[in-house]
C-alpha cells in the first residue's frame, strides 16, 4: 500500500545572501484545496528565507502561460504551480493533467525553476489528503522543489567551464602596422 511507504526528502537548499524571489501560480477551482496547498507552500517559502508573490489564474491550463509570461519579466528566481484536477466524467481530465504538465516540464527545460504541485486525484478525499498542510503538503513539496532547481541554477550557472572563445586578456589586439600600440 503506498500509504505505507517511506520517502527520503532533500533537506531543504540555503541561501547565502541574495534570498530567491518566487511566484505562485494557483489556480483555485477547487477553492479550499487551493488555498491549503498555498499555505504549505508559503510556508516551505518563508522557511527558506525566500519571498514570494501569489497570481490567481482560471484554470490548470492556464498556470503554464501565466508563469512564461511572468518569467519574461525577470522579477522571479522560480515559481510554483498549484492547483487541483478531479476525474470527472469525460476525457478533459486528461487533457488538463497532460497538457498542464507538459507544459510546465517543456518551462522548465526552458530553464524555469518551478515546482509542480498541481494535484491530478481521482477523488476529493484524494485531493483533500495530498492538500493538507500537516499531512503530505504537497503544495510546500512544490516550492521545495522549486527552491532545489533555483539553488541547482545558481551553483551550474556562476560557473564556467572554459568553454567557447574567451580573450586572453582584457586588451583585444589588432593585426596592423601599428608602432606603438598592439590594442584597438
Amino acid at each position: 500500500m503506498a500509504g505505507s511507504e517511506t520517502h527520503y526528502v532533500l533537506p531543504s537548499p540555503q541561501f547565502d545572501g541574495d534570498a530567491p524571489h518566487m511566484l505562485i501560480v494557483v489556480s483555485p477551482y477547487y477553492k479550499d484545496i487551493a488555498d491549503n496547498l498555498v499555505t504549505g507552500a508559503q510556508a516551505a517559502i518563508k522557511a527558506a528565507g525566500a519571498t514570494c508573490d501569489l497570481v490567481e489564474v482560471p484554470g490548470a491550463l492556464e498556470i503554464p502561460t501565466a508563469i512564461r509570461l511572468a518569467g519574461r519579466s525577470n522579477d522571479f528566481d522560480g515559481f510554483v504551480a498549484l492547483g487541483c484536477v478531479i476525474r470527472g466524467e469525460t476525457s478533459h481530465y486528461d487533457t488538463v493533467c497532460n497538457d498542464s504538465s507538459r507544459a510546465l516540464s517543456l518551462l522548465g527545460l526552458d530553464g524555469y525553476c518551478i515546482g509542480n504541485g498541481i494535484l491530478t486525484v481521482e477523488n476529493r478525499t484524494q485531493a483533500e489528503v495530498r492538500a493538507d498542510s500537516e499531512g503530505q503538503n504537497k503544495g510546500g513539496g512544490a516550492a521545495e522543489a522549486a527552491l532545489h532547481l533555483i539553488a541547482l541554477s545558481r551553483r551550474f550557472l556562476n560557473k564556467t567551464k572554459g568553454i567557447g572563445f574567451k580573450p586572453a586578456s582584457e586588451n583585444i589586439l589588432m593585426a596592423g602596422d601599428n608602432k606603438d600600440t598592439k590594442t584597438a
